[in-house]
């Protein structure tokens, strides 16, 4: 295993040209929370021949499979923040795209701190994937080099006349630095939001955006259970975007279309999100689902053998 620390922007394997595809699949619509119906925070970019991974949430390589692909054909991981329900899987997209027959180094783009994450992270399964890699004797190990790119400011990390990808400060503290993305492509513009409270700079990054993807947490004042505390339940729900703010921040954005995710609690009412989103924002607002697919080239989404028109 090889770890490169890199300091430049990433330019795409192959000078890939668009060929007009741009959208974004989510892989993982949950939290924290353990739920069979909403696996781990991930989402997957393609623009034109490009695939890109925004985290690696619980269950990430099973949900690309069913996006019709796999981690030996994703070209670079941006990493929102540094919080477990973000970046579990990580290993097991590494190892798993190896057994994908993987033959080029990954790519992780991350805040401060990322390279020691995937260095450690490495460095614990060692042992094991040398045993691996001595019995199988498979072509290429190249799918266990892993080019790490740390940024802490604003700076686009992709800008090419195809795609440009930038990074938006957002304020989920006390995780410092943490990071939304704007994917812009086709004359488009994409926002994920990652994990914030209501937040002005992504307001402005996100301004006439065709889709955001914005986190939301749904905090009902009442008792708590378990080992959980009043005080503890209204701190997390201090470092998020509460239902009834999410569509202010759509509204405020102008985007044409506001996709909610990392949706806390992952069996929140549908119907109630709506509801909230709609005392703000009058676009379209849909409550995403795993494996729900947002084309921005034809304003339709996808949900298994349904697709519909935003507008």
């Amino acid at each position: 295993m090889r770890l490169y620390l890199c300091r430049a922007p990433w330019v795409g394997h192959g000078g890939a040209v668009m060929n007009g595809e741009f959208s974004i699949t989510l892989l993982g619509t949950g939290c924290p929370v353990a739920s069979t119906e909403r696996f781990g925070p991930a989402s997957l970019i393609r623009a034109g021949a490009r695939q890109f991974l925004v985290d690696v949430g619980s269950g990430v390589t099973q949900r690309l499979i069913g996006a019709d692909t796999n981690g030996a054909g994703i070209d670079a991981l941006f990493v929102t923040h540094i919080h477990s329900d973000h970046l579990v899987d990580l290993y097991q997209l590494i190892i798993t795209s190896w057994h994908q027959s993987r033959d080029r180094a990954h790519v992780v783009y991350g805040p401060p701190g990322i390279a020691k994450f995937v260095e450690d992270c490495m460095d614990m399964w060692r042992a094991e994937r040398e045993l691996r890699i001595a019995f199988e004797r498979r072509s290429s190990v190249r799918a266990f080099d892993i080019e790490v790119v740390e940024f802490s400011d604003e700076t686009p990390l992709i800008d090419e006349a195809d795609i440009k990808v930038t990074p938006v400060l957002v304020d989920h503290r006390p995780v410092e630095p943490a990071f939304g993305f704007v994917f812009e492509a086709d004359g488009r513009k994409l926002v994920l939001s990652g994990d914030t409270r209501y937040c002005g700079n992504l307001i402005d990054a996100a301004k006439g955006a065709e889709l955001l993807v914005h986190e939301v947490f749904v905090h009902r004042p009442g008792p708590v259970a378990g080992t959980r505390t009043e005080e503890g339940a209204k701190g997390v729900a201090s470092y998020h975007t509460l239902s009834s703010e999410v569509g202010r921040v759509a509204h405020e954005a102008d985007v044409r279309c506001l996709a909610l995710t990392h949706i806390v609690p992952p069996d929140a009412d549908r119907q109630g999100l709506i509801d909230d989103a709609r005392r703000d924002y009058l676009g379209p607002v849909v409550v995403g689902e795993d494996l729900m697919r947002f084309d921005l080239v034809t304003g339709t989404v996808t949900q298994g053998n349904t697709t519909f028109a935003l507008a």
